[in-house]
């Protein structure tokens, strides 16, 4: 895990008893990282919120996991309308709080923890960059990471984009959140694509990267059964 990542885990630590976990749903994300340091990253598509307190709350309830630990499904238990009441207010104030911060062009909440979001946001790299990061919406798992380097290399890490072991150690498990495991990852599905003019150091795409118009790609698929998160080292001028 990256410095920036293991930085990020520490400050939220204090909020991981009532704070909410976010986790891809389908989306497409992007981000170009030019030789010259500028940059641009999007991401549009569904995140969810999954409460690290419960085993039910989100998209997934206790019938799930008996489902994926090969039992015969059960009648879900009933929901209790009061901390459904108090989850459906604490998922619309991380909408506004969301709404708030530069990048969000347009933050949803479609109710049962699920969220449309269409974040873009350009700059130049004289500093690391995560997303998604809010104090204010108590959001405390990075989907991805950029890290820079006294060599003169920017390192990309994607560990949202994957169901990776380093994830679950980093925050105690998020396909293990509430008590169940892999629930999370269940419903990732998306596409991840770098693009750079940059100098590739490494990647972990074993399709490697593409040129398309004189430039390098490299597109990650995002899927419950991805284990190896995104990952590339560039050379920046």
């Amino acid at each position: 895990m990256t410095r920036l990542l293991r930085a990020a885990f520490a400050l939220a630590a204090p909020l991981m008893l009532w704070a909410c976990v976010l986790t891809p749903g389908k989306f497409v994300s992007s981000l170009t990282v030019n030789a010259d340091r500028s940059f641009a990253f999007a991401y549009k598509g569904e995140v969810i919120a999954l409460d690290p307190g419960s085993s039910t709350k989100g998209l997934f309830d206790a019938s799930d996991k008996k489902a994926e630990e090969g039992d015969a499904p059960k009648e879900a238990p009933k929901p209790d309308p009061t901390t459904e009441a108090e989850t459906d207010a604490k998922n619309r104030e991380i909408t506004a709080a969301l709404s708030k911060e530069a990048g969000y062009k347009s933050v949803v909440y479609r109710g049962k923890g699920k969220f449309d979001i269409d974040y873009a946001v350009s700059g130049r790299l004289d500093h690391g960059f995560v997303f998604p990061f809010n104090t204010d919406a108590q959001a405390i798992f990075p989907f991805i990471a950029i890290e820079l380097r006294q060599s003169g290399t920017v390192r990309v890490r994607a560990p949202g984009f994957a169901n990776s072991q380093d994830n679950n150690s980093a925050l105690g498990g998020v396909g293990a959140v509430g008590g169940a495991p892999g629930a999370a990852s269940k419903y990732l599905d998306g596409v991840f694509t770098l693009d750079t003019n940059a100098e590739i150091v490494s990647q972990n795409n074993e399709d490697g990267a593409k040129t398309v118009g004189g430039r390098k790609q490299i597109v990650w698929r995002a899927t419950p059964l991805s284990k190896d998160a995104p990952t590339a080292v560039l050379r920046l001028k």
